[in-house]
């Protein structure tokens, strides 16, 4: 699998594959952790030493290739409207859940940004390609995103979760047909999907034109139902890596 040709002085790049790209076939062995764990709510920088913390662990196993959950860095809000749903009343302006998404939104990252870069320097540092579910910001609109990093500590680019799923929809922003990249590596052709993002169609084809070979589902979704979902993966001969965060039914957790 061929790397972009690099520059004079500079490094290979790892190349996004054109659509119609097709896949190889030859055999390849990887070692890849799933995490399983949860974000440290309202306390990025915390949350980040957890995902270093985890990402060690994974390569002191050999791991090539780490896939967190959705919206790790950031959190996923299971259980929290932010005081929209619930009344329209100007008497009951719900400062409290005002309040909870001034501090969600805080705890989101800039892309690229701050958190990028740490990021990306925990991936060159334990030499891993690295897939993270976060909530990013930009402006006013938050997205849940997906960011793809290379064992050269170089951050390759970001897909944004294209139709945020009921209540996720007056959290999140909407993404868009511009970031559905899939990266050609020396592991194969990675890419990823968040959530029910899954249940799409076009969307899964759209990798499939590209020629992925492993799909990585970060989700928020723990039900059973993700072993019939992910079986398109595994008909096609893909590697399917479905990676979801442990939380409780109701409220935001802290950290486990």
């Amino acid at each position: 699998m061929a790397l972009v040709p690099p520059g004079p002085g500079s490094a290979p790049v790892i190349a996004e594959v054109e659509m119609n790209g097709g896949a190889d076939q030859s055999a390849t062995t990887v070692r890849a952790t799933v995490v399983q764990a949860s974000t440290v709510f309202y306390d990025t920088p915390a949350t980040l030493d957890k995902a270093e913390r985890l990402i060690a662990e994974a390569a002191g196993y050999g791991s090539q290739l780490v896939v967190f959950p959705e919206a790790f860095i950031g959190g996923y809000p299971r259980g929290s409207t932010f005081g929209f749903g619930i009344s329209i009343s100007i008497t009951n302006p719900k400062d409290k859940g005002k309040g909870e998404f001034q501090k969600y939104h805080a705890a989101a990252i800039d892309v690229p940004g701050p958190g990028v870069t740490r990021l990306a320097a925990m991936a060159g540092k334990y030499k891993v390609f690295l897939v993270m579910g976060v909530i990013e910001r930009e402006g006013y609109t938050l997205y849940c995103s997906v960011l793809f990093f290379d064992p050269l500590g170089r951050y390759l680019g970001k897909h944004r979760k294209l139709m945020p799923t009921a209540l996720e929809r007056i959290i999140w922003g909407f993404g868009d047909g511009s970031t559905i990249p899939v990266y050609d590596t020396p592991l194969g052709k990675i890419g990823a999907l968040i959530c029910w993002e899954n249940k799409m169609p076009l969307l899964r084809t759209a990798l499939y034109g590209k020629g992925i070979e492993i799909y990585c589902a970060p989700t928020a979704d723990s039900r059973p139902v993700w072993q019939a979902s992910m079986t398109h993966c595994l008909g096609r001969g893909m590697l399917c890596l479905v990676s979801k965060p442990i939380l409780p039914q109701k409220g935001l957790p802290a950290a486990i």
